[in-house]
Order: C-alpha cells, then sequence, then structure tokens
C-alpha cells in the first residue's frame, strides 16, 4: 500500500534520513523504534506528505506522493491519512464531539451529519457521555482517544501515530494502543507508530528501528 525507497533528507548540513526504505501493507501496525534524534519522525513526516525527501520516492498505491502539488497531498492527509501526534493537538474551544467531527467538517460534511456521526464513534473508544467536555476537562488517555476517534473518523486507509503514548502513564498508555490497534485493524487501516518504547512497539506486526538516519535492521524482521 505505502512504499518508500531511497528517502533522504536533511536539515541545513545535519542530514536526518541517509537512504531508507519502507513498505507498510493494508491494514499492517508498523512500529519505527529508535532514539530521540534518529530520524524516525522525520521518516514519518516524509511518509505522510508533510515532508517532502530531497532524495528518493515515496508510493501509496502506485502514486507518488512526494511528486504531488501541496493542494494534492493535503487532499490526501485529509482523506487517506488519518493522524494521532503526543499531544493530541485538540481544538481547545471545541468539545469532544466537534473536535471528532472536524475531519469532516473541513471535508465539507454538513453540520448535523458530522456531529452524528462523531458521535458514533465516542462509545467505540470508551468516550461514551463526554461529547459534550471540552479538551481540558479530559485526562490524558481520554484526550488521546478522543484523537484516535478523530483520526479514524473521515475512514483512512493509513493512520500516522508520532509517540501517542509519550504523555501517558504506562496504564493509559498500554489502553490507547490497544484501541488504536484494534479499531484501526477493525476499520483495515494501517498504521505507522514512532516510538521509542518496547511495550508501545509490541503492539505491531512488525518493527524497524533507525538510528542515525538509517535502518538498522532489515524492515522484515520482528
Amino acid at each position: 500500500m505505502l512504499v518508500a525507497r531511497g528517502l533522504r533528507k536533511s536539515f541545513g548540513v545535519t542530514p536526518a534520513l541517509r537512504g531508507v526504505d519502507v513498505e507498510v501493507g493494508a491494514g499492517e501496525v508498523l512500529a519505527v523504534m529508535g532514539p530521540s534524534g534518529s530520524g524516525k519522525s522525520t521518516l514519518l513526516h516524509c511518509l505522510a506528505g508533510i515532508l517532502t525527501p530531497e532524495e528518493g520516492e515515496v508510493s501509496f498505491d502506485g502514486r507518488r506522493v512526494d511528486r504531488l502539488p501541496d493542494r494534492d497531498r493535503s487532499r490526501l492527509r485529509r482523506g487517506a491519512f488519518g493522524f494521532v501526534f503526543q499531544f493530541g493537538q485538540l481544538v481547545p474551544e471545541l468539545p469532544v464531539v466537534e473536535n471528532v467531527a472536524l475531519p469532516l467538517l473541513l471535508a465539507g460534511r454538513r453540520r448535523t451529519a458530522a456531529i452524528a456521526a462523531a458521535d458514533g464513534w465516542l462509545p467505540r473508544l470508551g468516550l461514551a457521555g463526554l461529547g459534550h467536555r471540552l479538551p481540558g476537562e479530559l485526562s490524558g488517555g481520554q484526550a488521546q482517544r478522543v484523537a484516535i476517534a478523530r483520526a479514524l473518523i473521515a475512514g483512512p486507509r493509513l493512520v500516522f501515530a508520532d509517540e501517542p503514548t509519550g504523555s501517558l502513564d504506562s496504564v493509559a498508555g498500554d489502553e490507547v494502543m490497544e484501541l488504536l490497534v484494534d479499531v484501526a485493524k477493525a476499520e483495515n487501516a494501517g498504521v505507522v507508530v514512532v516510538t521509542h518504547e518496547p511495550r508501545v512497539a509490541a503492539f505491531a506486526d512488525r518493527r524497524i528501528t533507525v538510528r542515525d538516519g538509517v535502518l538498522v535492521q532489515p524492515a522484515g524482521v520482528p
């Protein structure tokens, strides 16, 4: 589904990626591990079309993501891709249900239909009855569940999760990862999760490790 070959990316004179190859299959959960500064978040951003590599290529369903104009890449990120970040990045002024509905509203869905769809997602993530709350009234784990619902509501083919448990304790982190993996697989969506924690990577079907901008083990080795 997603194939990257020979990715190279630098920031100034500092190389972040030095010829990385990655593949992600439909419905697969891939963990990208590595220490801070290893290049794993840069890799995720290149795979998702947020950054453009200086060399190499990224293809999604046979279409070159790295060659798309900005407008088409933005459209791809709004529809085919979903995102979960370390601190959720919820809109603090919007209640939970509107945060979840936001991708549909931005895509032009009627408000009543978008809110109804969001309401339907809340029980699946253990958020029933919390739709009226603001993000500041949620626990860290609840906020990440909202972020997962928001990432999946538009029916993406692939979800990118950048340190999704980094701000949570181990119990809440395990709960969030279990929900993310279970719900994504139920929707047949692939997941690319960036983490430095082995307990988070254990939820994945496959693991790769990035260090100093290169893979230090073959992509097929769990």
